[in-house]
């Protein structure tokens, strides 16, 4: 069916998604929009083409879009999440949030999704670790709660509708639905891909593809791209449930479970009043046989001790798992950029996943639109792969270690974790020996070229600290980095010295830089441009404790990670700038 930009944008908001008991989730439908190359047989050539619409390139379309770039998104299907599966993803870390909140969307995740911060692990019956994110420092200064569960279709759908605000033609993403890449070429002038669509194919060109399709991903086999890779034997059944009478807001986690023949299992809450159930299975078991809804509600009873009524437990959805670990050897691939499960793949424990995926798109989308836009040169492009590379093989590692405590081979790797639970029974310092995950946290950037690596604080993310604005309203970080407009942000911290402004003046007139001075609460300004930080939060966030009071200062990226600290305006400045922008100072 052909439909029309208008009557488009109408089936986006209006089909909706809503859970109905008894029958699941019914996802939003978007009509299949003939694109104008079909009839004219133009080839056009578009500067970035993102493929895939999950929530990596959804994440990425929206940064673009608020940074003003134009680009094109291919999905080949017509839908948010994936038909015939339930939640998928579910587990938003704080930093994760923090882009959503830069996007717009962060409001109606927090509203719809379940805030969490304590989590307890159990062997048998006895608790042997625990914890609460928000008293760790890294969680402390964000206005974003550490974790919010929400099922990954609603996020998905909130980025589709942010991209359908306004007017068709003043938006700058072209949605297209019911479009398959079907071949794909690049050389040094141009990428061309083949398309497949209801109303037959085409070919466009692009400047940049980003490669979003997930863990099937053709543009691996078409780039030659090396993927290491890891598959384990490791079984597990996900089941997503609602009860009657809801268990403890809280993320349970058996490493032992009785009620699962001494297997592990994971039990935390998402929207709708719907749990998240995983329970780890036999190596050898059948997909089929552990996924029917009899055997669930076996286990189910097994783990609540009584026979649940069908009123008392609805099962909304079912599936085998396998985990496994695959990370690309090179995220970039000439014009192609490799992000989220194209990029790499990791078991999902401690929600480094999605998370990883939704921060690929936010480190490519402002290097692409200064790229683009002509703010930056051509090698900050390059930073990608060295920053998101470092995460993702970090985040294998991380999850690796998790999986093999949770299925240790005989020998060494069995006898640790044996002696870690039973010594975790009894002596508080063997607790944090108990790997169950490593909750995600903001990964460090140690080796980029966009980052002055001799700066305190260099490569770390900041938190979404609160500020007060110079006419005393609240406000927080992430504004303040929307008022950059996807430039670097200079925070000079306490005053500035006249020979320093003259000099600030210069640099922000010569390069892409916004300038703004932090106070104290009662420290005198010297330029128009300042907030307030009356407790020290910036300043503690940017790393900049440890820089004498003056003019010390800290260069921000659109992506909230630090770039370089200094202790005095001076060249040292001018050459962070350059390096950062990947120009030569």
């Amino acid at each position: 069916m052909q439909t029309t930009p208008a009557a488009y944008a109408a089936a986006a908001f209006t089909n909706g998604y809503e859970f109905t008991e008894g029958s699941g989730y019914q996802l939003p439908e978007y009509p299949f929009v003939e694109p104008p190359e079909i009839a004219t047989g133009t080839l056009n050539r578009h500067p970035i083409v993102i493929v895939g619409g999950g929530i990596t390139g959804l994440t990425l379309a929206c940064a673009l879009a608020q940074y003003g770039v134009r680009a094109l998104l291919l999905d080949e299907d017509n839908t948010v999440g994936v038909k015939g599966a339930s939640s998928r993803g579910i587990c938003y870390a704080q930093k994760t949030l923090e882009i959503f909140k830069r996007l717009g969307i962060y409001e109606r995740i927090a509203s719809k999704g379940v805030q969490w911060s304590v989590g307890r692990t159990f062997a048998g019956s006895d608790e042997v670790y625990s914890f609460d994110l928000r008293q760790q420092a890294t969680h402390s200064l964000s206005q974003q709660p550490p974790f919010v569960n929400i099922q990954q279709f609603y996020i998905e759908g909130f980025l589709v509708e942010k991209l359908l605000e306004g007017e068709a033609k003043d938006r700058p993403i072209d949605l297209r639905w019911s479009h398959r890449v079907t071949a794909f070429t690049q050389n040094a002038d141009v990428a061309t891909l083949s398309l497949a669509t209801p109303a037959g194919p085409y070919t466009l060109e692009a400047e940049h593809v980003i490669d979003c399709t997930g863990s099937r991903s053709p543009f691996r086999a078409w780039c030659q791209a090396p993927v290491t890779a890891k598959k384990g034997d490791d079984r597990w059944c996900i089941a997503d449930v609602r009860f009657k009478n809801p268990p403890p807001v809280e993320r349970h986690t058996w490493i032992e479970a009785p009620f699962n023949e001494g297997r592990a299992v994971w039990q935390h809450l998402m929207a709708d009043g719907v749990w998240r159930i995983d329970y780890q299975m036999p190596p050898d078991a059948d997909p089929e046989v552990v996924s029917r809804e009899d055997v669930v509600r076996e286990r189910l009873n097994a783990q609540f001790g009584r026979t649940l009524a069908p009123d008392e437990c609805e099962i909304v959805w079912v599936g085998p798992y396998a985990y496994r670990s695959e990370c690309v050897d090179t995220l970039r691939c000439e014009r192609v950029f490799f992000a989220g499960d194209s990029a790499h793949v990791v078991s999902p424990f401690g929600a480094r996943g999605g998370n990883s995926g939704v921060q690929d798109a936010d480190n490519l989308a402002w290097k692409l639109a200064a790229v683009c836009q002509g703010r930056a040169a051509a090698p900050l492009l390059d930073s990608y792969h060295a920053e998101r590379h470092e995460a993702a093989q970090h985040n294998v590692l991380v999850t690796n270690r998790t999986a093999r405590f949770l299925r240790p081979a005989d020998g060494a790797e069995r006898l640790f974790r044996t002696a870690a639970i039973g010594l975790a029974k009894h002596h508080a310092f063997a607790r944090q020996l108990v790997n169950t995950g490593r909750m995600s946290t903001p990964n460090s950037y140690t080796h980029s070229a966009a980052c002055v690596a001799t700066s305190v604080g260099s490569g770390q993310a900041t938190q979404n600290t609160a500020i007060a604005w110079a006419d005393g309203s609240p406000g927080t970080l992430t504004d303040l980095l929307a008022w950059a407009q996807g430039r670097l942000l200079l925070l000079v911290f306490d005053q500035i010295q006249p020979a320093a402004l003259a000099q600030l003046q210069a640099l922000t007139t010569l390069c892409d830089v916004r300038c703004v001075q932090v106070l104290a609460a009662d420290h005198q300004a010297s330029v128009v441009e300042h907030i307030r930080d009356p407790q020290g939060h910036v300043r503690a966030t940017c790393q900049a404790p440890g820089l004498p009071i003056g003019a010390a200062w800290a260069l921000l990226r659109p992506d909230s990670y630090i770039a370089a600290t200094g202790e005095k305006i001076d060249a040292a400045l001018v050459r962070a700038v350059a390096t950062v922008l990947g120009v030569q100072a």
